[in-house]
């Protein structure tokens, strides 16, 4: 595996005002833009393909970050500036022909984590894997189950937060329309295939939505 998507499509509605002039990726976090932290990292773990899906104010981000040669890496952009918003599966879908054909990783670009990237990973029977933390006092009652090593839609089973990270083959997404679809229905229809493992993290992982968890992590350095 050697491709990753970074998701920077969103409007960072939760940032304003700190996202009126500038898309949420390109916000600082000690000292350098949040999606560097993230190409940094996947640099360093062996990945060499970023694909990056933009949308508000997104002709900014390929200004910043150019073509990936500054970190030894190829950057693909995939463009959403002058259509409805996607969503996230409608993001990944139509970034789909730029992803290969082998397992991919994808991560929220705004988060802040320091999840092991892994290029050797391999789909254990299953079409995605995703990555669950404990949850955050935004989101209290979590996202989904793990029953037996698999992402379960169980709300009679202690649930986790979804981090925004995951490992998928592209047939994960075989079949999906184009356009903006509901996240959590979507995977929730896989798991009920069976399809879908996943594993609870519990290391360094926050969702740096909103000003104020921003100036948190910033205060911290």
């Amino acid at each position: 595996m050697d491709t990753a998507m970074i998701l920077a499509a969103g409007k960072g509605e939760r940032m304003r005002p700190l996202t009126n002039t500038i898309p949420k990726p390109l916000l600082e976090v000690r000292g350098k833009p949040l999606i560097v932290h993230h190409i940094e990292r996947l640099a360093a773990a062996g990945f060499k393909r970023i694909v990056i899906n933009i949308a508000y104010l997104g002709y900014m981000i390929p200004e910043a970050l150019g073509d990936g040669s500054k970190w030894g890496v190829e950057i693909f952009y995939s463009d959403e500036q002058h259509e409805e918003p996607l969503g996230v599966i409608g993001g990944i879908v139509k970034a789909l022909g730029m992803l290969g054909d082998e397992t991919f990783l994808i991560i929220s670009g705004d988060v802040w984590t320091d999840f092991p990237f892994d290029t050797e990973f391999e789909l254990p029977a299953s079409l995605g894997h995703l990555i669950l933390v404990p949850n955050p006092e935004h989101n209290p009652e979590g996202d989904f189950a793990i029953e037996e090593g698999r992402a379960a839609c169980d709300e009679d089973e202690e649930n986790y937060t979804f981090s925004g990270i995951g490992y998928y083959a592209p047939k994960f997404f075989w079949g999906l329309t184009y356009g903006n679809k509901p996240l959590k229905i979507t995977y929730c229809t896989k798991m009920a295939g069976n399809l879908v493992s996943a594993e609870l993290y519990e290391g360094e992982w926050r969702d740096i939505g909103t000003p104020e968890r921003l100036q948190l992590l910033n205060e911290e350095n």
